[in-house]
């Protein structure tokens, strides 16, 4: 990823009119894309997208497919103001729907920002074009969202409340297929049956759209109830649609593990991320080679088949590409990240180790040689210090002392949930870091800074327990080895004791790492939510399911719940042992990520 450097070349006189290439030629043309960026509201953004990217060589991080979040088509119609605090393809707003000519700023930039797809919610095919025309000269293609599940979209007719109504979802398509220069995609939710989720995904290839992109859950499955995707049926498609049909699969995807089982049993071109991406923007890497050292990447010392890389690394880099693309100013100075064999390195020369934090794909790293650690610590302190606000800078600011440029710039507002999501492995155990966090506002990078620093602090002392386990470990006669000894508490234990593998404990220990891994939040599936009081049927309901357990017949809970009430089974996604601190977990409650409402496309 090349720093981006304003072009000094004059644009052509009269460019030729963009090729507007369909179906499976499309798809070729952007580099046939195998893992992609599902669209997340308010959290598949600019910044976000390119972190995933950095993770990955050049040649493949062209070749993953992102998508926007996803943004209501007639306000982005209507409102300026509206498309300027979502979509930024230059630092001029958004009133044209010709490609500007000036310089590219974040959104859609061709050389680190594609491919990439637009995606829309919408029921209005003027609406739906109108707001399409803005945005296509910056990306590859744009999207219909057929999917949201959650209520704002039942009471605005949107997203997977469109699926009775054919009629509409097939004119939103086939306006923009005719009249929009870039082709038109689809991401929608299978059906009650594999046979109506056929008909249904025909009649949307029929309307133009190129690519469908298909969720394995209905509509119902939400929140508490979500369950597990159904891959059969997007397997079903596969085999009855037409060969040269473009489908991506979403659903299931923990972590790197399930990406080549998911395409394998669905048959589809690609396969699509969102929670899993969100708690682990490394998922479509692939671990670096066993004979190569690397400070961002942990291997388990028992197994060196189980890894994951750091998350004080990647929140550095996340840090980093802040700084550089949105901020536009050089990152912060950093010592390498932190290794308990540093203090055993002979360091008579004065040499320090040499850090491993530039990402594969070439951003720059934020330390450069002969920087020492004095000049380091100078630079963190000169930026601590308050400065003096100039009257200009005051006007940025209302009066509650909010940065309001920082406030709608939708990569700085996502900054605080993308934390909370990436560092939930730790805090419920470092709840000072969580109570930083939740504290933390838009724009205050100090603030962010400060909670960066204190999650290094932490990766630093669990790193230093992990090695003096097995130094200790190593120092004893085989014999006093026993099984804690063997498995110290933060690491990762051996799954081959009694789990149910239908269980989400299943998943848990099949995904579980160190506190300072990345690594998946696996939710309770409906019936385990159930039995903890997550979620609660109707009496009807459960009165259906007694009647079913007493003939003997189970009932899938997921068919079961649908239409479940959900008033009043929001519980704190932290550990029991945190009860205690009821104002500070509401609060952190109030700042996670809604999953349910983030994953919706």
């Amino acid at each position: 990823m090349a720093q981006i450097v304003a072009s000094t070349a004059a644009p052509a006189p009269n460019p030729a009119k963009r090729v507007k290439l369909t179906g499976r030629a499309f798809y070729e043309s952007i580099g046939s894309p195998k893992v992609i960026v599902a669209p997340m509201v308010d959290r598949s953004e600019f910044a976000w997208r390119l972190l995933t990217r950095s993770y990955l060589d050049e040649q493949r991080s062209k070749e993953l497919l992102a998508y926007s979040p996803m943004f209501h088509a007639r306000l982005f119609r209507e409102q300026a103001k509206y498309r300027d605090a979502h979509f930024q393809p230059t630092k001029e707003s958004l009133v044209s729907k010709e490609k500007s000519e000036a310089t590219p700023y974040l959104d859609g930039h061709s050389e680190i920002d594609r491919p990439l797809f637009v995606q829309f919610c919408a029921n209005k095919p003027e609406d739906f074009l109108d707001a399409a025309q803005y945005v296509a000269p910056y990306c590859d293609a744009v999207d219909l969202n057929l999917g949201c599940p959650q209520g704002i979209a039942k009471s605005g007719h949107y997203g997977a409340f469109l699926q009775e109504d054919w009629d509409t979802i097939y004119k939103l398509i086939r306006t923009l297929r005719d009249e929009l220069e870039v082709p038109v995609t689809a991401k929608f939710r299978i059906q009650e049956t594999p046979e109506k989720t056929l008909e249904y995904a025909k009649m949307i290839l029929d309307a133009g759209a190129s690519i469908i992109a298909v969720h394995g859950r209905q509509r119902h499955q939400k929140g508490h109830n979500t369950g597990l995707a159904d891959w059969s049926v997007i397997r079903y498609l596969r085999e009855n649609l037409p060969p040269e049909t473009v489908l991506f699969a979403n659903g299931n995807i923990l972590n790197n593990n399930d990406i080549e089982p998911c395409l394998t049993a669905t048959g589809a071109d690609g396969v699509m991320s969102a929670e899993a991406n969100l708690s682990d923007p490394t998922i479509f890497a692939k671990p670096p080679p066993q004979d190569q050292s690397s400070r961002e990447y942990w291997r388990d010392p028992h197994n060196a088949g189980i890894g994951g890389y750091r998350i004080d690394g990647v929140f550095r880099r996340y840090m980093d590409i802040i700084y550089r693309y949105v901020l536009e100013q050089e990152p912060m100075t950093r010592q390498p990240l932190y290794l308990p064999t540093d203090a055993l390195q002979d360091t008579t020369n004065g040499c320090a180790p040499v850090s491993d934090t530039t990402p594969s794909n070439g951003v720059k790293r934020s330390i450069e040689e002969g920087e020492d650690e004095e000049d380091d610590q100078n630079d963190v302190n000169n930026s601590a210090k308050p400065t003096k606000t100039s009257k200009k800078q005051k006007k940025k600011h209302n009066k509650s002392g909010k940065d309001m440029a920082a406030v709608h710039n939708p990569n700085l507002k996502s900054m605080q949930g993308h934390l909370f999501q990436l560092l939930r492995p730790m805090l419920a155990s470092h709840t000072h870091i969580r109570d930083a966090l939740a504290r933390a506002r838009a724009g205050d990078i100090q603030a962010f800074e400060h909670v960066l620093s204190m999650v290094e602090d932490a990766v630093k002392e669990g790193l230093n327990e992990e090695y003096a386990s097995l130094h200790n470990l190593n120092s004893k006669h085989p014999n006093e080895q026993n099984e804690s000894t063997l498995h110290p508490t933060n690491h990762v234990h051996d799954t081959a004791h009694s789990v149910n593998r239908e269980s989400s404990d299943a998943a848990r220990e099949r995904c579980k790492r160190p506190f300072w891994v990345c690594q998946p939040n696996v939710r309770p599936l409906p019936e385990e939510a159930i039995k903890l009081g997550a979620m609660q049927l109707s009496k009807k309901e459960k009165e259906a399911l007694a009647q079913k357990e007493m003939e003997g017949r189970p009932m899938a809970v997921a068919t079961l719940a649908e239409g479940t009430s959900q008033a009043g089974v929001s519980k704190s996604s932290l550990s029991a042992e945190e009860e205690n601190d009821k104002s500070v977990s509401q609060l952190v409650e109030k700042e996670l990520p809604r999953e349910e409402a983030l994953a919706c496309g």
